[in-house]
């Protein structure tokens, strides 16, 4: 059969990510899809491809949801792309962001027309505002100072004001006004944009304030915002779709059951961020989630529990952290929140407590009156920093994630038990069904607030400040719980194939903050905790000038995973490591002697003569490090559910937090090695047998047999294929190596996928297996 008489299935086999922008458009992608399709993946999965703001090199700022992006080609690319996409037997995979829009007016005609006619715009009903609580005037916060000091660098254009880059228009007749006047009579309010943290009226993406919150609940929002997806669906260019930040919108539920229905039940995944074992709700109509929950087993696997405790206490012993601002995962989680809730999102809790005082007001029960709006903005406060979830959900339980201990705790903040009052008044109003707009609203704001704080204070602080083992401070991470066991693997293996077999499964991503390779680096630290404190105490001096301890810990760490020491890419990344952990510097309030410090530090330590010894140590580590990227790797494209390979990772791809990770890769590689080659023959395997890895497929764990059978795992796909991967090497070296273990195959004659004149049968020992490789992918033969 020719490739071009291939046609690509409805469900994806494997999917590969692609970063869209000015410079990789459709076109380049285009020309990467022989290659591609050789490699064996189902479907390309794109970036968002809707115009966005001129030069974003992302696509998440989407300006125009009727059109295809013109800088990376047009429909007409997009068309293009996907014909030679078909010829090859692929189809497309298309992100789509419904939660937020860019604010940015000259480039988004919806917010222009709202801007220059308020309320009354028949886009009004488009964005998220709060008219009242801005005095009848839309915040934008661009200016670079109070309005009074930057007055003179405000002009009129005709019907146009303008400032620097920033176009807005004005309402009609106001153009001969004097400036001040005519700033009292827009619809919008410029102001400093460090009002932003306090006044905003919009909602917003988390404390982002160039992207606004768009009302797709509004069932004429969602058409005028999926018309085009909607269309591309229905005439076969695009076949599947994953779903930007959902917990982010007012109804999830009721999107995803909409985009369901309009999309005719498409293929869809999710980008959910789940709790250790909270479960994605059983009445979403989508495949499953984007394949964070799946990244934090797989990582889990190649952990060792006991020395990463073990690295946890050295940790502590050299950076000497407070226990809440490093030094102990809960309670630095804890403190995060704290800090980020009447900070960064100081207006999203205003917005809320004024919910919760209207929601009082028009409640007919007695009880819920007399309460002070500081005691219901402490309870809402005490109540969000305790949600150990993204979020509620209305097809679930309220309960279940606002929970009564965490009401208890809660009633422990107010000083006056008669106030405390006020956090059961809270949770009843968040428990409950009523149908009133003002009970209605403080539950959507208290769900979406909620999911922000959680981003913020966990993603975007604590990951930053505690950080013994940084490969596991990943998206959907759990820093607290590292290592996972054979046993928890396969059951959550077994539970996927069982309730969402086709859901997304990930390694590395354009989010992640480290790729997955280096991150495999770093977790062959948690079998030789002693090594590595014994290298730093050789490379760190108490009169070099170290900017603190937890700093100094986490460079040390990115240079060991990144490899050979590129300082610019290290610099980059540690300078954006400490604005957001926020405790000496940050994003808005920058301390330059104290980047200057950091700076000084990274060339003279880590990027410097010091980092040699480093890259030693990672040398002297590299077989076993090596046997993390290929077990991870393996892995990942052979468990139940579909794996999306992150463009550049099915080869060695060692990246650190964006924009690092979004630089653009090569098609096909320079130079192809043992990743490479592992990553072709899983997904070829997969689409030769489709049937033994898709939704009716099995998982049934083989167990190894013999003194170091703990550093096997091997499972089978519907007892046609094998995986068998090696697990903590290097205490496997250390514990002599395999000796007799063994592990017996099902019946059958199994060839070696990586070299077919390798067959085996009856019961392999382990040192034959991993021969060549330190995993193996067996497939049943004859």
């Amino acid at each position: 059969m020719t490739s071009a008489a291939r046609s690509a299935p409805v469900v994806p086999t494997a999917t590969y990510r692609l970063q869209l922008q000015p410079g990789f458009p459709f076109a380049a992608a285009a020309d990467a899809v022989p290659y591609l399709a050789s490699l064996g993946v189902s479907h390309l999965h794109l970036s968002p491809v809707l115009e966005a703001v001129p030069g974003s090199s992302h696509g998440y700022d989407v300006t125009d949801h009727a059109r295809v992006r013109e800088e990376l080609g047009g429909e007409e690319g997009l068309r293009a792309l996907a014909a030679t996409a078909r010829e090859h037997g692929l189809g497309l995979v298309v992100d789509i962001v419904p939660n937020h829009m860019a604010m940015a007016p000259r480039h988004n005609h919806a917010l222009w027309e709202v801007l220059r006619e308020g309320p009354g715009s028949p886009y009004a009903r488009w964005f998220d505002v709060d008219w009242e609580a801005g005095g009848g005037q839309l915040l934008v916060p661009v200016l670079g100072g109070p309005v009074g000091e930057v007055l003179g660098d405000l002009r009129v254009d005709g019907d146009v004001l303008r400032y620097h880059d920033h176009m807005f228009p004005l309402r009609a007749g106001t153009e001969g006004l004097p400036l001040p006047e005519l700033l009292d009579a827009q619809w919008y309010r410029p102001v400093w944009w460090r009002l932003a943290r306090t006044e905003l009226n919009y909602r917003r993406f988390f404390s982002i304030s160039e992207l606004i919150g768009v009302r797709v609940e509004d069932p004429e929002v969602f058409d005028a915002t999926h018309g085009t997806i909607l269309r591309l669906l229905r005439e076969g260019v695009i076949d599947g779709l994953r779903i930007d930040h959902p917990d982010g919108l007012a109804d999830p539920d009721g999107y995803l059951a909409r985009l369901h229905e309009a999309s005719g039940g498409r293929w869809t995944v999710v980008e959910k961020i789940l709790a250790a074992e909270e479960r994605l709700p059983d009445s979403w109509p989508v495949a499953g989630t984007t394949g964070y929950d799946a990244l934090r087993r797989i990582d889990g696997l190649f952990t060792d529990p006991a020395g990463a405790a073990e690295l946890v206490e050295l940790y502590r012993a050299f950076a000497a952290p407070q226990t809440d601002r490093g030094g102990d995962w809960a309670a630095t989680e804890r403190r995060a929140a704290y800090g980020v809730l009447p900070h960064e999102l100081a207006a999203e809790l205003d917005r809320l407590t004024r919910a919760a005082v209207r929601a009082c007001a028009a409640s007919p029960d007695p009880a819920l009156r007399d309460r002070a709006p500081w005691a219901l903005r402490t309870a809402l406060e005490e109540l969000l920093v305790r949600m150990e979830v993204y979020r509620p959900y209305a097809s679930g339980d309220a309960a279940d994630v606002v929970t009564a201990e965490a009401a208890a705790e809660a009633r422990g903040a107010f000083t006056v038990p008669e106030e405390a009052g006020a956090v059961d008044v809270v949770r009843g109003l968040l428990l409950g069904r009523d149908p009133h707009p003002a009970a209605v609203e403080l539950r959507t704001r208290f769900a979406q607030t909620s999911s922000a704080l959680r981003a913020k204070a966990v993603e975007d602080t604590a990951f930053y400040r505690y950080v013994p083992l940084p490969a596991a401070n990943e998206v959907g991470g759990d820093p607290g719980l590292l290592g996972v066991t054979p046993e928890d693997f396969h059951a959550y293996c077994a539970r996927v194939q069982r309730d969402r077999p086709l859901t997304g499964t990930v390694l590395s991503t354009h989010d992640t903050k480290r790729s997955a390779d280096v991150r495999a680096a770093l977790a062959v630290l948690t079998e030789c905790p002693g090594r590595w404190a014994e290298l730093l105490d050789q490379v760190t001096h108490t009169e070099e000038r170290v900017p603190d301890g937890q700093t100094a810990w986490a460079a040390w760490q990115t240079v060991f995973g990144l490899g050979p020491a590129d300082p610019e890419r290290v610099r980059d990344a540690l300078l954006k490591h400490v604005r957001e952990a926020g405790m000496y510097t940050s994003w808005t309030e920058q301390e330059p002697p104290y980047e200057e410090a950091v700076a000084a530090f990274l060339a003279e330590g880590p990027c410097g003569a010091p980092g040699e010894r480093v890259a030693a140590l990672r040398e002297s580590l590299e077989p076993h490090i090596r046997a993390n990227v290929l077990g991870a790797a393996l892995v990942h494209l052979t468990m139940p559910g579909v794996p999306d390979v992150y463009q550049g990772t099915e080869g060695e791809y060692r990246a650190l937090v964006d924009p690092d990770n979004r630089r653009p890769v090569a098609f096909p590689p320079a130079a192809p090695g043992p990743k490479d080659a592992v990553t072709a023959a899983a997904l070829r395997l997969r689409r030769r047998r489709p049937d033994a890895f898709g939704a009716k497929a099995g998982h049934r764990p083989l167990p190894a047999e013999g003194p170091t059978a703990a550093h096997l795992l091997a499972f089978t796909r519907s007892e046609e294929t094998i995986t068998a991967v090696t697990r903590l090497s290097l205490r496997l070296a250390e514990a002599g190596g395999w000796a007799d273990t063994r592990l017996p195959l099902p019946p059958g004659t199994w060839a070696d996928t990586l070299a077919p004149e390798r067959e085996f049968t009856g019961t392999v020992a382990a040192a034959d297996l991993f021969a060549r490789l330190p995993v193996a992918l067996l497939e049943r033969v004859g």
